[in-house]
């Protein structure tokens, strides 16, 4: 067990074997529905930076402008329709011990900055998986190369955080074109199939925007193979209800040129590479 400071100013909506879980009361938060909403885990240690002990709040991580990437996308779905449920719902999810001592510290650093976040939990390292189950989280995101290969082992759609600066002002997912030209062999893994069931509920976001001052990029980049290669990926993506803003096909070519220049918030693949050479 752990233990957890409840927040007064936030509601409690569920006791998992691993502490607490508490819900905002935004309006926004009101508005979410369970089955439609569209569940992301990011971890605290991500998204806020160790101060000195003195400060009330942490500093600001390198998932920092992520969540205000998520927060406006579901702005802007909101004032396209007033009573939208497929909206982008976050957790935080902290295992840190240090952070976990400090709990009231992270719900105020959240309220502090405006973040919209709607559930903390905080776990144990060997049990944060459960947690992520337990949360009905539908993609994890983590700067921690060991935490996204567990949590996908157990049918959690889970990416690597890119620790370059990515853009607040817009959301930008990069799909990787070679996981998705991959052939399925067998009984489709549970990740993969979550990885479908996120990529089709993304491109239905994106459907709320028009081509321009859309507040959702989706890239698809293929780093082997020509334009066949390419071809066959945007297939998949569509047929998925996916339609993808840009599209690269690098046939072997070093992908930080077009990283540099698109700067995504993380890469949808099956190896955990980083946005990096």
């Amino acid at each position: 067990m752990v233990s957890t400071i409840q927040n007064t100013d936030v509601k409690q909506v569920r006791l998992p074997r691993e502490g607490l879980c508490y819900v905002g009361l935004s309006n926004k938060d009101r508005q979410k529905d369970a089955d439609r909403a569209v569940v992301v885990a990011v971890t605290s240690r991500a998204v806020f930076e160790s101060g000195a002990d003195g400060d009330d709040v942490y500093g600001m991580g390198v998932a920092f402008p992520l969540l205000q990437a998520l927060q406006r996308v579901n702005e802007r779905l909101l004032e396209e329709n007033p009573a939208e449920s497929l909206l982008f719902d976050v957790v935080l999810i902290t295992t840190d011990s240090q952070q976990q001592q400090q709990s009231s510290r992270i719900i105020s650093s959240t309220r502090h900055y405006g973040l919209e976040v709607s559930r903390f939990c905080f776990s144990s390292e060997e049990d944060f998986v459960e947690g992520l189950q337990k949360n009905n989280v539908q993609l994890f995101l983590s700067t921690d190369r060991n935490e996204a290969p567990q949590a996908s082992q157990k049918g959690v759609l889970s990416a690597l955080l890119d620790r370059q600066e990515a853009p607040s002002e817009q959301l930008r997912v990069m799909f990787c074109g070679d996981a998705v030209n991959r052939p399925d062999t067998g009984p489709m893994p549970a990740s993969r199939q979550a990885a479908q069931s996120f990529s089709a509920q993304l491109g239905e976001m994106r459907q709320r925007f028009g081509m321009s001052d859309s507040p959702l990029s989706i890239v698809l980049m293929t780093s082997h193979g020509g334009r066949d290669s390419c071809g066959g990926a945007l297939r998949t993506l569509r047929s998925r209800g996916v339609n993808v803003d840009e599209a690269y096909c690098l046939a072997g070519a070093p992908r930080s040129p077009i990283l540099s220049v698109v700067r995504p918030h993380f890469l949808l693949s099956d190896d955990f590479s980083a946005l990096e050479d």
